[in-house]
């Protein structure tokens, strides 16, 4: 049993971090910037320490001053959330360096699948699907232009490195590839300080579903059904749900088997996703593996009644699954939607303040996690998400509902959010009959809906 763990990461996940360790009786310590002084992951820990002030490079991303605070704290492990270090390779290194456990995979697994060229690499020699595309990276507008033609256009340019939609662009055809090729890398190496490319057909109208993974260092894997993550924003996610609306059980056991498959194939350990790509016809591929816990995870939870931040502790101590793959079956239907401070009228610009006053939805079947109370300040250095409400109901239809009565519920003064934008989502028609895909958004901001 750990004594004492570290959170290394801030908000809403620092919180259920932190209550998860109160309810496994395990001390916890918060790090927190200057801005963050009064957030209610600071003061709900039972120990916390200032790691710097300004941008999160001056300290959630800094790794030296974490680990220094872990150590000077007596943390036995860190647990990084998502975002910040959850996917940094030498951060897991550091942990290993100064005997602190590192709660998720080992280090050399993170840049097995963080390279996302390398990743497919991987996975084609598993023998799971994956879009038609180069198998080894390709660096060069020229080369590029050779992989194209025999791939077929549209083409998909990504960074291997790439996330959050950075070092992604689309070539119609052979006249845009070496432009679009050009930005794709140009942006890769300012974000990711990585020009490595490569080439992916551009499956037209897709829907996004990922597959939670949970594994132990025994070898036991098991897959926890299947998040629709379609509706997103610029590769940023909006709306969740489990079950997806879009794949038949058939596809459901060929997805779990196969995000099974994948994670063995590497030897994954902890919590992880298997992201696949759904085209029109029923056909998925694998697009990526996240290698740390997912802001949705919240919607699995409810779903399989596990909680998979305790699991990923019990599993970082040594221990095995508390449950195996027969135990795992999905009931009910789970929606969850990502409330931001932002203005969607405004191209979804940031709209950080205090909160003045706020109201939470509750009641039967609705979670709510958040670090928002009256009085707080949110930021303006940090992501703008600031809650997440999550509904559970006996079917998808019952789930709509809770959702609506639940943001129609909440309130939220002092600062603009997304609340009335994702009220709509949920009363659109696309969206009600399940067939919103992941240009669903754009197409709204287009057509004036927002």
């Amino acid at each position: 049993m750990f004594n004492k763990i570290l959170i290394a990461n801030r908000g809403e996940i620092a919180v259920r971090i932190i209550r998860a360790c109160r309810n496994m009786g395990i001390r916890s310590v918060a790090v927190y910037s200057k801005e963050d002084t009064k957030s209610l992951h600071v003061q709900l820990a039972d120990q916390r320490i200032c790691i710097g002030e300004g941008p999160a490079r001056n300290n959630y991303l800094n790794k030296e001053r974490i680990i220094t605070a872990a150590k000077n704290m007596g943390a036995d492990a860190i647990h990084p959330g998502f975002g910040f270090l959850s996917e940094n390779s030498d951060f897991v290194r550091m942990c290993q360096e100064n005997g602190i456990t590192f709660i998720g995979p080992a280090a050399d697994v993170i840049d097995r699948m963080g390279n996302k060229s390398q990743a497919r690499k991987t996975m084609m020699d598993a023998g799971v699907p994956v879009v038609p595309g180069t198998k080894e990276p390709v660096y060069d507008a020229e080369q590029a232009m050779q992989m194209a033609e025999q791939i077929g256009y549209p083409v998909m340019i990504k960074a291997s490195s790439g996330g959050g939609g950075k070092g992604m662009r689309v070539a119609e055809k052979p006249d845009e590839l070496e432009f679009q090729f050009n930005m794709a890398q140009r942006e890769s190496a300012n974000a990711f300080g990585d020009d490595t490319m490569y080439i992916e057909r551009c499956i037209q109208n897709p829907r996004h579903v990922e597959i939670q993974i949970i594994a132990d260092e025994a070898g036991h894997v098991a897959a926890l059904g299947e998040r629709d993550c379609s509706v997103q924003r610029s590769h940023q996610k909006l709306i969740e749900e489990s079950p997806s609306p879009a794949i038949t059980e058939t596809m459901r056991e060929e997805m779990n088997r196969y995000a099974v498959l994948a994670a063995k194939a590497v030897g994954y350990t902890n919590a992880g996703t298997i992201e696949f790509i759904v085209n029109p016809n029923g056909e998925f591929f694998f697009m990526e593996m996240n290698t740390r816990i997912q802001v949705e995870h919240g919607v699995t939870e409810l779903v399989t009644g596990t909680d998979l931040i305790i699991e990923q502790i019990r599993i970082a101590m040594g221990e095995e699954l508390s449950f195996s793959q027969e135990d795992i079956q999905l009931k009910g239907h789970a929606i969850e939607c990502r409330i931001n401070a932002e203005i969607p009228e405004k191209n979804f610009m940031p709209s950080p303040g205090t909160i003045t006053h706020m109201h939470l939805p509750a009641g039967n079947g609705v979670r709510v996690d958040t670090a928002l109370y009256s009085g707080y300040t949110i930021p303006s250095e940090y992501d703008s998400m600031i809650a997440k409400v999550m509904v559970h109901a006996p079917n998808r239809e019952a789930a709509l509902q809770k959702m609506r009565s639940a943001l129609d519920e909440m309130v939220i003064m002092g600062v603009e959010t997304n609340l009335d934008f994702q009220y709509r989502i949920m009363k659109h028609p696309v969206f009600c009959e399940g067939k919103a895909d992941t240009g669903f958004i754009e197409r709204l901001m287009k057509l004036g809906e927002s």
